[in-house]
């Protein structure tokens, strides 16, 4: 075995995911790998222990430094605590380096490394910096970006930024380079609908009330996969029904790498595994990105996508049946712009980000043995 390395991320896909992806690539290099966690990971922790079998978790107490009085101050005493604890399983597994994959869970373990002196890699997954890897930036030894510009960067800090990608799950780059073929005006046309890990309630209420709005002869080519909250499900499941549109409705796919490479067209948030997944396997979205997220860093993502032609931003201001119709009509109606932009795609992502950001941590461990020995 070649050492330890601990990883750190928050409890929801968008960093367990990259996570994941990194973990994999250091266990092939004979690493032994533990994620420290907290306890919102639940089914995305289990499904990632049956992929990777050795792979140890644990889970740490943490909660968001927001909110009233009260809230912050149960966050700052959550934090203390999983720091402790955090060091304690540090110290038992005396990691050869700790990497953090943002979000408030991943702070504890981060600030216990940084407190342990364990070389330290941040990667941060959107276009813009996140707010925890903002209080860990200063403390690591090197910083992984997803994007190539990335907002929010301290300028000392810019000089230790390697550009990685966003690392995908295998199951997503055993479809990448799957062949882009544009739709035909008389089908199949295949979309895909996706409102990030717990779906979204916006797509639900107008993607069927589109489609529903097209020519019948269109309405019959579609065939929609379209991931949605588990309590909206009967509905989209009827609205697609009384809109004679053949549709697979669930609150999680299993197979959405196999979905994604077979769409035409994908209509999503704008996440930042959801957007390294489309340019993994190259495909066009129309991408919604949801107004609420912290620093809009969702919007972030999307404009850095469509900027390099591989999508459309919608603001969900700007969202109605209407509109988005229009823009699917004017869309299916040109299929060699669909796969101008599935090309785009393609060139955005870095396939070989999980091995590119494992490198970077084989780095700082080098770095740090030399460091030791002089």
């Amino acid at each position: 075995m070649s050492g330890v390395v601990a990883l750190a991320a928050g409890g929801t896909g968008g960093h367990l995911y990259p996570a994941e992806a990194v973990a994999g690539e250091l266990m092939r290099r004979d690493f032994a790998v533990a994620l420290l966690t907290d306890p919102r990971s639940g089914a995305f922790a289990e499904r990632i222990r049956e992929r990777l079998e050795g792979l140890r978790i644990y889970l740490l107490p943490s909660r968001p430094l927001a909110g009233g009085p009260a809230a912050l101050a149960r966050g700052i005493f959550a934090l203390a605590s999983g720091s402790l604890e955090a060091r304690r399983i540090l110290r038992a597994l005396a990691p050869q380096a700790v990497i953090g994959f943002g979000g408030y869970p991943s702070l504890p373990t981060m600030f216990a490394a940084a407190f342990l002196g364990l070389p330290t890699l941040v990667h941060e997954q959107n276009a813009i910096l996140g707010r925890a890897n903002r209080l860990l930036a200063p403390r690591a030894r090197r910083l992984a970006l997803a994007f190539s510009e990335t907002e929010g960067l301290r300028p000392k800090d810019r000089s230790r930024a390697v550009h990685t990608g966003n690392p995908v799950r295998p199951e997503i780059l055993a479809f990448s380079g799957a062949a882009y073929n544009a739709p035909k005006i008389e089908g199949p046309i295949e979309v895909l609908v996706l409102g990030g890990s717990q779906g979204a309630r916006v797509l639900s209420e107008v993607v069927p009330a589109a489609f529903s709005g097209l020519p019948s002869a269109m309405r019959g080519a579609l065939k929609v996969s379209h991931q949605a909250r588990r309590e909206d499900l009967t509905g989209v499941i009827e609205d697609y029904r009384k809109g004679a549109i053949a549709a697979e409705v669930e609150s999680f796919f299993e197979d959405v790498p196999l979905r994604l490479a077979r769409a035409h067209l994908v209509i999503c948030r704008a996440g930042a595994s959801t957007i390294a997944e489309l340019a993994a396997i190259g495909r066009p979205a129309v991408l919604i990105p949801y107004p609420f997220a912290t620093d809009d860093h969702q919007g972030a993502n999307a404009r850095a996508f469509e900027k390099a032609g591989g999508g459309w931003v919608l603001d969900q201001s700007e969202l109605d049946p209407e509109r988005l119709k229009a823009l699917f009509l004017d869309r299916i109606s040109a299929p060699e712009a669909l796969a101008k932009a599935a090309q785009n795609a393609a060139r955005f992502g870095r396939r070989e980000a999980a091995q590119r950001l494992a490198k970077l941590a084989l780095d700082c461990m080098g770095a740090a043995r030399e460091g030791r020995a002089a």
